[in-house]
């Protein structure tokens, strides 16, 4: 994974390498000049990586979000509607094509193809949500007067799409977040928050990349990410929430 893997990607420019092979005169051949100046790169690259090695590189990005809820009576509370994780989940990724239950509080995710950089990644992520209440366990910035809370949290995953080549050495990923209702009097709101952040130890042919560079890039990749499970957040679930309240209503009827 060292020199073949640094090479490729390198910012050369044209004719960089092989500029001066038509030198004539200099005690050397254009073969023996090329050699150098190619482990010139390849140490420089190796040089960089082994400075990264003992500090990874870690991106981060937190949405919130906090809307209107309508859940005044007649009809089932956002309480009720977030005791059944199964739906909850099937709203925010309705793609069955791409979630698998593993057991009654966790589903594995295929998601979307991420581009960063000139690589396409394909994250695989094993989703735990759990109910929370009483103020028992909540995550962090939930009042404890809010009734249940619904988890996220990532507890496993894995990278598709990326050659051995371009594997980090150390990948760490978390997903975490939090969706209630909080209410004041007569008035509701859904709120909740989402953190996404990934550390790893770059492989040899990203080292030459500037820190910069690959932190803007990185953090805009997961800003767009958690963007579109707010979204699905704001329109999915909500949707699904009015049509579970008028189930509600429905089997009331029938009683």
């Amino acid at each position: 994974m060292g020199e073949v893997g640094a090479v490729p990607f390198l910012p050369f420019r044209q004719g960089f390498l092989f500029s001066s092979s038509s030198r004539r005169g200099t005690g050397t051949s254009a073969k023996e000049r090329v050699g150098k100046r190619w482990q010139r790169v390849v140490v420089t690259a190796n040089s960089h990586h082994l400075q990264r090695q003992q500090n990874p590189s870690t991106f981060s990005s937190t949405i919130s979000t906090d809307i209107p809820l309508s859940e005044s009576p007649p009809g089932a509370s956002f309480d009720e509607y977030l005791s059944n994780r199964a739906r909850v989940f099937q709203a925010m990724f309705p793609d069955k094509h791409r979630s698998q239950r593993l057991n009654n509080e966790e589903w594995r995710i295929q998601m979307l193809p991420l581009d960063f950089l000139f690589l396409s990644v394909r994250p695989v992520i094993d989703m735990r949500l759990r109910c929370k209440s009483e103020g028992k366990d909540y995550p962090p910035g939930v009042p404890p007067r809010v009734t249940r809370v619904l988890e996220l949290q990532a507890i496993k995953w894995e990278l598709q799409g990326l050659e051995n080549v371009l594997k980090p050495s150390h990948f760490a990923l978390c997903v975490k977040g939090a969706l209630y209702s909080d209410r004041r009097g007569i008035h509701s709101r859904l709120r909740g928050q989402l953190e996404m952040s990934i550390s790893c130890i770059l492989p040899p042919a990203l080292s030459l990349i500037p820190e910069d560079v690959l932190k803007g890039v990185s953090e805009s990749v997961l800003r767009r990410l958690v963007e579109r499970m707010k979204q699905k957040v704001n329109e999915s679930l909500l949707s699904d929430f009015r049509e579970f309240r008028r189930e509600s209503l429905k089997i009331q009827g029938r009683r």
